[in-house]
Formats: structure tokens, C-alpha cells, sequence
């Protein structure tokens, strides 16, 4: 796993990459949550789409709600990024519609527009 800490005029954003699944469960979630807090002291997460399994985006497993109730807990923002068309699951896609209303959960495209999206928020 690696971490990259990147300073934006609201604070820092830690940027995660790896080449492997890095959040299997929620045990696995809070296990990255707690290595970026230590790490690099941020509050706000970059996380690409190939880091989490994939029953995360089967909503029928519960993991996903489960995933990010727990961010949300810890009072960690979030943005997940990646190309989520594949998943044509109009509940799916809903849950994602959902989340980018919010103020700390998103689902975006690219880095760039995750660190912007994040770094406008307190």
C-alpha cells in the first residue's frame, strides 16, 4: 500500500493506491482508516475503485452501507474513484446519486476531481 499526502488550501488529502484488494470488510476498512490517521494525520481519503472487493459494489451484501457507515463514524470523508458504469445496477447508481448529494461520500472519476471535491470541504 501506498500513501500520498497531498496539501490543498483546506488541509492535506491522503491519496491511496496499492495492487491489491485493500478493503475485503469492514475490519479491513477500518484497518486503512486507522494506517492513514497515523501516517498522515488526514481526514480526507482517496481511494480507487480496484482497491475494494467487489461484493462492496453488490448492495445486497450490506457491505458498502456497512463500509461507509463507519467512515462517517470516524468522521473520515471519502471519495471512491473510478469508472462505476459497470455496475448498471439502478440501485446502484442510485446509492452513488445519493452519496455526491452528501457532504462525505462521494463517487467521482478521477483523482483530480476527488482531491477538488474534497478539499472544499471543512
Amino acid at each position: 500500500m501506498n500513501i500520498t499526502k497531498v496539501d490543498v488550501g483546506g488541509g492535506s488529502i491522503a491519496v491511496v493506491s496499492s495492487s491489491e484488494i485493500l478493503i475485503e470488510d469492514v475490519q479491513s476498512a477500518l484497518d486503512l482508516m486507522a494506517t492513514v490517521q497515523y501516517e498522515t494525520g488526514c481526514d480526507r481519503i482517496v481511494i480507487n475503485k480496484s482497491l475494494l472487493s467487489e461484493s462492496f459494489f453488490d448492495l445486497k451484501t450490506r457491505l458498502a452501507g456497512e463500509i461507509l457507515q463507519k467512515f462517517i463514524n470516524y468522521r473520515k470523508k471519502v471519495a471512491f474513484v473510478g469508472d462505476f458504469s459497470a455496475y448498471p445496477s439502478q440501485s446502484f447508481q442510485d446509492f452513488i446519486y445519493e452519496c455526491n448529494r452528501g457532504n462525505d461520500i462521494f463517487f467521482l472519476p478521477t483523482d483530480q476531481q476527488a482531491i477538488e471535491k474534497l478539499s472544499m470541504l471543512k
